[in-house]
């Protein structure tokens, strides 16, 4: 409806009688518009739908969504939801729309969230984050990945701008129907860290390892994901290795065994069989103590999950160690050992990690993955350090 003059009720009117036709009536009316519900307004749709007034709240725009559960405490959901659902300090005989608000103010919780909303909002610096990665004109393929993303930049204090990059638009023979972006480069340079996050598919391939291979060589921040990590060992191997003709088992067949197959099917898998042949799940990785991955999750054991067929070949593993690549993640389930997590050491490069499961799936706005903490932090330091040097 746009922004009429006067709040139009008669939308939720209709959706609460379509409600009440099918037996469902509700107890509450969550009301979103770009400002604040008016006492008329609420009054009107309390009437004609049946909820107490107190019940019907206002969710009107506010400067961030974290906000919103804050506003929703100010209207006193908190308490009516208890009385309604007959749950803590319930008091008989009481309207659930009248009951007095329980405080949870001062609570460690509500205090905690109140800090993050802040946080949000009074952002120290800007940081630009290069997602390269082969479905970019799909909004949400990537959405787990920008939600990790946008907690580190708020832990850090950071206002996060995103920049999408198709990776086949990074390859220097780009015979595909999409990625003919000559900008790629440019935004890709102009970017203070990088992620390359998991797929499926050899498109785009050739544009990830050239990715990595700036991200290694320039010293700019790098995080790679299950597919990313594949990448950034290939990468290793054609250019620090020798291996030219290094690569996946997954995107070429004819590969000299234990030597260019740097990445191969996982031996318990059934290529025969469709479907159910992924590594699925949480699975337990045990972290080198001294690595940068120990450091930022402060433990020795994580539970992270994964989603994957290939896994890297372990009988390069000592070969790519002793030229830098250190495999300081490895599984410690019943399937073998398995690289979990690669990094350059801090004194060769400011950030450079790896890791073959997925951490974006854990983490949360009031407690970000570790692996994106430690890129978004990396990121600002070389960014502050920067900015001393030309002062």
């Amino acid at each position: 409806l746009g922004n009429p003059r006067e709040q139009k009720t008669k939308p939720t009117q209709h959706s609460v009688k379509q409600m009440m036709s099918m037996g469902l009536r509700p107890d509450f009316l969550c009301c979103r518009g770009s400002t604040p519900l008016e006492p008329g307004t609420v009054s009107k749709l309390s009437m004609f739908t049946s909820v107490p007034k107190g019940a019907v709240l206002s969710l009107h725009d506010v400067s961030n969504i974290y906000r919103v559960p804050l506003m929703m405490i100010e209207q006193n959901l908190h308490s009516m939801l208890l009385q309604r659902l007959r749950m803590g300090p319930f008091q008989k005989g009481v309207n659930y729309s009248t009951v007095g608000q329980t405080d949870i103010a001062d609570s460690i919780v509500i205090r905690n969230w109140k800090k993050l909303a802040d946080s949000v909002d009074e952002p120290e610096s800007e940081c630009v984050i290069a997602v390269v990665g082969k479905y970019i004109d799909q909004g949400d393929a990537y959405l787990s990945v920008v939600k990790a993303l946008t907690h580190a930049a708020i832990a850090t204090k950071q206002r996060l701008r995103i920049e999408w990059i198709e990776a086949s638009s990074l390859e220097s023979n780009n015979d595909h129907k999409v990625g003919k972006d000559p900008t790629a480069w440019e935004r890709l340079r102009n970017a203070d860290g990088v992620v390359v996050p998991g797929g499926f598919g050899n498109r785009g391939m050739e544009g990830k390892i050239s990715t990595i291979q700036y991200s290694r060589e320039t010293g700019k921040p790098f995080l790679g994901i299950c597919l990313g990590m594949q990448a950034a060992v290939i990468e290793y191997c054609r250019n620090v290795l020798g291996i030219e003709k290094a690569h996946s088992a997954e995107f070429v067949a004819d590969l000299v065994t234990d030597e260019e197959d740097v990445v191969i099917f996982m031996p318990e898998g059934d290529r025969e069989r469709m479907g159910g042949t992924m590594r699925l799940g949480a699975r337990e990785t045990l972290l080198k103590d001294g690595s940068t991955a120990r450091r930022l999750y402060g433990k020795e054991k994580v539970m992270e999950r994964h989603r994957h067929r290939y896994e890297v070949n372990p009988a390069l593993v000592s070969r790519l160690e002793e030229k830098g690549l250190h495999f300081v993640g490895k599984n410690a389930d019943s399937s073998g050992e398995r690289m979990e997590i690669a990094e350059l050491s801090d004194k060769s490069h400011p950030y450079f990690v790896a890791s073959q499961f997925h951490p974006e799936f854990t983490s949360r706005p009031e407690l970000p993955n570790p692996l994106f903490l430690g890129l978004l932090q990396a990121c600002k330091t070389i960014a502050s350090e920067n900015a001393a040097l030309a002062t």
